[in-house]
């Protein structure tokens, strides 16, 4: 078990619809960096952008994108998480995958497909929640939209890390700053939100805001600047359980049943 987790989050541009341009991008990126670090978080739909253009795009979990993940996480023995439009049994799913250094993959299906782009007519919402044991971190990793959404997110089986990936437009970059703060304070965990910079294809505008905020919503760190940047941020598991300990504010939650 480690009781220190060293996290990398990318913020980037992305290039639309072009998985090979995204992934030479990344890499280089990658290779940058320095310091040892346990895991690298990719943004939404890294590879394409937020595209609802899935048939041109969907790749399949033996993919070239996948082996490039699995490649990254086992050279440099270290944790990749991004989403990416996978084609499974006739649906198309924005899938996260959490790809460990033996190359084992753990994947999430975004469960709020978001309506106002007309994602839920393009995309199959997931149905499962996962938690993923990594170094003796408990983690909780989710996609952009299910932000909105706080009892999908509720700490209610003990995670340490809650994390969301993201393509959030900046005219709405104010919900996301907001929320996330929030998301860490209410259920008592680290909470990160990678997100993109840049236009896209569809002139949407992001302004990244990628950060991560502490067990009591203190920003750890933050870049907001609009630019594309890598921070690294150390958890520490014991200051965490040190402040869970102290206050409790997780044994004092609703059950939510429903009420007639």
């Amino acid at each position: 078990m480690t009781k220190k987790l060293s996290v990398a989050l990318i913020q980037s541009d992305l290039v639309w619809e072009d998985p090979i341009a995204n992934r030479m991008f990344f890499e280089e990126k990658i290779k940058g960096i320095t310091s040892k670090v346990d895991v690298i978080i990719l943004p939404e739909m890294f590879s394409t952008g937020f595209t609802m253009n899935a048939s041109e795009n969907a790749e399949t979990m033996e993919g070239e994108t996948i082996q490039w993940m699995k490649g990254i996480a086992s050279s440099l023995d270290v944790a990749v998480i991004g989403s990416i439009i996978i084609e499974e049994n006739e649906h198309y799913f924005n899938r996260l995958l959490f790809v460990h250094p033996s190359e084992e993959i753990e994947t999430y299906d975004k469960k709020h497909t978001f309506t106002l782009a007309k994602e839920d007519e393009t995309y199959t919402a997931g149905q499962n929640n996962i938690l993923i044991e990594f170094k003796g971190w408990r983690i909780r990793p989710l996609i952009c939209y299910d932000l909105r959404f706080p009892v999908w997110a509720r700490n209610t089986n003990n995670y340490d890390l809650l994390m969301y990936i993201a393509s959030w437009p900046k005219p709405r970059i104010n919900a996301w700053d907001s929320l996330l703060k929030a998301r860490a304070i209410e259920n008592m965990s680290y909470t990160i939100g990678v997100n993109r910079v840049g236009v896209d294809a569809n002139n949407y505008e992001y302004s990244g805001n990628t950060v991560c905020y502490d067990t009591l919503g203190n920003c750890l760190a933050k870049s907001d600047k609009g630019e594309e940047s890598i921070l690294i941020v150390e958890l520490d598991k014991e200051i965490q359980n040190n402040y869970r300990d102290k206050f409790r504010f997780l044994e004092d939650s609703d059950a939510f049943r429903f009420l007639e």
